[in-house]
């Protein structure tokens, strides 16, 4: 299935402003002249800029247009603003990554499964445990589950390379939603097996419910995170 032409419009502008054709501070060009380029209607025009605005990528002001205000953060800085991919976060980072699976069965959702997940009891799963290297340092655990009806075809090689460009480009499926939770907890023997503490006796554990174009919860994740390596950044707009 096709993009529709707003998302190819804003898919377009935001490579633009991340690789600085439109720097930080330049207004993007008129919708006049957007529309001419893209060859598209003003509302289309105006729905593109509108996912840009909710992203951080511009901000918008009545007479003078959309200024760029986004600014590329070379850090250890996870986007949770978005549904940003561990690769994603590794290439924007220049850092060297890598993912290994070390758990990957296929499950039914239980009762102690839907608790935990708020996944459909009933519903059939992938379950995965993958460990995630920057510079050949474990610094993430991943404990993730997949509905097997909407992550069609998984396989240990699309969890270590990119599930979401695995969703994006052989499924036409997208991540639009995600709802997340940050707590510090007291490391486990697992975390000690598995990541580089560094001395430290605690990890980052951030919890995430992924949603579809359709609603649909299709993951629910537990990322834990060594602290060493753990910035926060988010982005907000007052309403």
């Amino acid at each position: 299935m096709p993009k529709t032409k707003y998302v190819e419009i804003y898919d377009d502008l935001k490579q633009k402003i991340e690789q600085n054709i439109y720097e930080y501070q330049q207004l993007l060009p008129s919708e006049n002249t957007l529309v001419k380029e893209y060859e598209c209607s003003r509302n289309t025009v105006r729905r593109a800029i509108g996912n840009l605005v909710n992203e951080g990528y511009v901000q918008t002001k009545h007479g003078q247009g959309a200024r760029v205000i986004y600014q590329d953060f070379k850090q250890n800085e996870y986007m949770f603003g978005e549904t940003e991919t561990f690769k994603q976060f590794a290439l924007r980072n220049q850092k060297k990554h890598q993912t290994k699976v070390v758990v990957f069965e296929e499950l039914t959702v239980d009762e102690a499964i839907h608790k935990h997940t708020m996944l459909p009891i009933g519903v059939e799963v992938y379950h995965l445990q993958r460990i995630r290297y920057l510079e050949e340092n474990p610094v993430i655990m991943d404990y993730n589950y997949f509905r097997k009806d909407i992550v069609k075809g998984l396989t240990v090689d699309i969890a270590e390379d990119s599930i979401y460009e695995f969703l994006e480009k052989q499924l036409n499926q997208r991540a639009v939603t995600a709802k997340r939770k940050m707590v510090v907890e007291r490391t486990t023997e697992v975390d000690e097996k598995y990541l580089k503490l560094d001395g430290f006796n605690s990890v980052v554990v951030v919890t995430s419910h992924i949603f579809n174009g359709d609603g649909v919860m299709f993951e629910h994740t537990q990322s834990r995170h060594t602290p060493g390596n753990f910035v926060f950044f988010d982005q907000t707009q007052r309403k």
